[in-house]
């Protein structure tokens, strides 16, 4: 039977549970005496969408009790002058993690950029050393967007073991590791998982055999009806912004799950904007408290 209700996974709301747990333990951590933790952002140019996103860290660093540094460069900046920013901001005790917000300008390596980033201080989870250890199960500072992801399963009660994932789309920011994730022995983990692109063969007929279907592929509206089974979990990664006169902004955010044909299929289902986009956030405060308290790398 095809279910007509549906249950909304509210991201925004969840992010917002984790914020306070954050803020009390930063709050106890000062009245200890002990080292506020200090979030720096490195922004090159003026693309939309992360102007968007880092004002947002910004102001979630406020909200618990975060000191935040935001180092703005124009589009010009040489691959040179950011990597030496990086290692100034390596070897600064008073910066606890930092990111440098992807994407960068066409003439700099993001690889390059990423593989000099302190492991200790790598507070979104990109650098090879964190990948390998998340790979091994060793500690590691995950990457936000798939331990976000994650969290949201878990704290919605979402039961991952023994279930089949289909997950869309094999960026090494959210699609290969979030498929890593969630094949780990944890108490969110234990799936079975198929990890599709653009080079699948047969990729609606393989969506359908999912239980929790995870669309991480960067294109509007990707996922639709045909492509889902009744009563599946679907988590929506992507936000496209797309032209829309009727907008103040102009724009529309899009996720890669066409939600009005989508929804009503599935028994639990991520908005856009709403759903994962605000974990990303929550996730990379809770690695920048880890960072500070030294849990991964000992101080």
């Amino acid at each position: 039977m095809t279910p007509t209700t549906y249950r909304l996974i509210d991201g925004k709301q969840t992010a917002e549970e984790i914020k306070v747990e954050i803020a009390a333990e930063v709050a106890q951590r000062k009245a200890q005496g002990l080292k506020v933790p200090h979030l720096a952002a490195v922004l090159v140019g003026h693309d939309g969408g992360s102007e968007t996103y880092v004002r947002n860290k910004v102001l979630a660093c406020e909200r618990v009790g975060f000191e935040s540094t935001l180092i703005r460069y124009e589009d010009d900046l040489s691959e040179d002058e950011l990597l030496a920013k990086v290692a100034e901001l390596n070897n600064d005790p008073e910066i606890d993690g930092f990111i440098v917000q992807l994407p960068l300008p066409a003439h700099i390596n993001t690889d390059k950029v990423i593989e000099a980033i302190s492991p200790n201080k790598d507070v979104d989870g990109f650098h090879p050393m964190n990948i390998g250890r998340m790979v091994a199960g060793l500690p590691a500072l995950l990457p936000a967007t798939p331990s976000g992801i994650v969290e949201l399963l878990s704290r919605h009660g979402i039961k991952t073991s023994g279930k089949h994932c289909v997950v869309i789309g094999r960026s090494n920011i959210v699609g290969t590791p979030v498929s890593i994730l969630l094949a780990k022995n944890l108490d969110t983990g234990n799936c079975t998982v198929t990890l599709c692109h653009s080079r699948t063969q047969n990729l609606a007929e393989i969506c359908r055999t999912a239980d929790i279907v995870v669309a991480a592929i960067g294109r509007p509206e990707f996922v639709t009806a045909d492509m889902v089974r009744p009563g599946a979990v679907v988590i929506d990664v992507g936000t496209t912004r797309v032209a829309d006169p009727s907008k103040k902004s102009g724009y529309a955010l899009k996720g890669d799950v066409n939600f009005a044909e989508v929804a009503p299929l599935s028994s639990s289902i991520t908005p856009v904007p709403g759903g994962v986009g605000p974990m990303t956030i929550a996730m990379l405060l809770l690695n920048t408290l880890r960072a500070a308290k030294g849990e991964i790398y000992p101080k």
